[in-house]
């Protein structure tokens, strides 16, 4: 690709990003980065799982 035509496509798509009105979905956004409530600190597998140290203890 010529430096015209790439300069061509890098332009276009600068102006897309530009002037393109783009709906964000909060909803999903917000389940990818998880709730701020949500305590770090806790495991949310512990449940699913025995623990090997407990079961060597009985």
């Amino acid at each position: 690709m010529g430096r015209g035509r790439q300069k061509a496509k890098h332009t276009k798509i600068a102006r897309e990003l530009k002037y393109d009105v783009h709906s964000v979905n909060y909803g999903a956004l917000e389940r990818e980065l998880g709730h701020p409530s949500d305590d770090p600190y806790v495991d949310k597998w512990a449940d699913q799982y025995s623990d090997e140290y407990e079961d060597e203890k009985a």
